[in-house]
């Protein structure tokens, strides 16, 4: 079974992040950039915030809102849901589940050390499955 840090290890920690100042458009367009469906909303140095494009189909889109004039601080999830490396994939799939998100920023002490999404979860987890099959298929056949 992995671990939420062997996720990341192999997945890389490239950690994109937004101001909460900034705009609601320019995180849309971040996102697009980047193909990624959620930013961390960074303040001096801190975790504050995240803001995905659920945020910003329910909060903007559906509102009425203009994504030009709305702050990202006005829109973003707060407070952030998060989890140590030490945890392994299926405690996070179950608190992701449980919570309904789909991004979960890895923390350590204080020390934000990546993000990983529902994605790397299930494969992880599925990978995981699949070796245990595999396993349990040559002991039976006796191989």
């Amino acid at each position: 079974m992995r671990t939420v840090r062997q996720i990341l290890e192999k997945k890389g920690d490239n950690i994109w992040s937004i101001a909460p100042n900034s705009t609601v458009y320019d995180a849309v367009t971040m996102m697009a950039r980047k193909s990624i469906g959620a930013l961390l909303v960074m303040r001096n140095g801190q975790l504050h915030g995240v803001i995905s494009e659920r945020d910003y189909a329910r909060k903007i889109v559906l509102e009425g809102r203009s994504s030009r004039e709305t702050r990202v601080e006005e829109i973003c999830s707060t407070p952030v849901i998060t989890i140590q490396p030490q945890a392994m994939a299926e405690e996070g799939l179950a608190l992701m589940t449980r919570k309904r998100i789909r991004h979960l920023p890895v923390v350590e002490g204080d020390k934000l050390l990546g993000v990983v999404s529902i994605g790397d979860l299930v494969d992880a987890v599925i990978g995981d499955q699949q070796k245990l099959i595999e396993q349990l298929e040559r002991y039976v056949s006796g191989y």
